[in-house]
């Protein structure tokens, strides 16, 4: 079983179902493994809800496929197009007959499907995966947040001087490309290098370009 980090504590599962059966069955399960959840008996009801949900913990769906009005399929469609499924993993619940179409929505980007009667151990274990997925991806969007946050604090010159040793350009080269002198170039760079939390050009260009900055 997967093992849960601290930050997960604060973790939500939220269950998408029109059956009420099935939402409580599941509700009292996620409960005796210490999983904070919240039922919503329609696609609708939790599209209502989700600018309450913050973004800084993890979470995923417990998504039903077949639900009046809109369908489960709709709803996930809605949370791809607003590129919420990193941060907020779908796993689709589904009849036999409904297999193949949740198989093809997890080629779209569903973390899974369990079908129905399902293993509250299997379901368990997906669902845990999936937050640990949750919180990786809310990592990852934290640390280029910070990233472009120190980017936008280097000055117009910091800037020019990072891009040039990005090129592998020395200071000599620097300072003749931007007219100013090697001592200049050295300053800047220090300032940049301090900024940014750096001790090289290439930890520098990784730290940049793996950040998508």
């Amino acid at each position: 079983m997967t093992t849960l980090s601290k930050p997960l504590l604060d973790a939500t599962v939220y269950i998408v179902d029109d059956d009420a059966g099935v939402r409580e069955a599941l509700s009292w399960m996620l409960r005796t493994r210490r999983l904070s959840n919240e039922s919503f008996d329609s696609a609708e009801s939790f599209l209502a809800a989700l600018p309450r949900h913050s973004s800084k913990y993890p979470s995923c769906v417990l998504l039903d496929v077949r639900m009046p009005g809109m369908s489960g399929l709709e709803l996930f469609s809605e949370l791809l197009a607003h590129d919420l499924t990193s941060t907020m993993p779908v796993i689709f619940l589904t009849g036999h007959a409904d297999v193949p179409t949740a198989v093809d929505a997890v080629k779209r980007g569903a973390f899974d499907f369990c079908e129905k009667p399902f293993s509250n151990n299997l379901l368990v274990d997906r669902i845990e995966a999936a937050l640990q997925q949750s919180n990786e991806a809310i990592a990852r969007s934290l640390a280029q947040s910070s990233i472009h946050k120190k980017l936008a604090d280097l000055t117009e010159r910091e800037q020019a001087v990072m891009r040039l040793v990005m090129d592998g350009l020395a200071n000599k080269l620097i300072a003749d490309e931007l007219g100013i002198s090697v001592r200049t170039v050295e300053v800047h760079r220090a300032r940049v290098f301090e900024k940014l939390g750096v001790k090289s050009a290439v930890e520098l260009a990784n730290l940049v370009r793996t950040k998508g900055a």
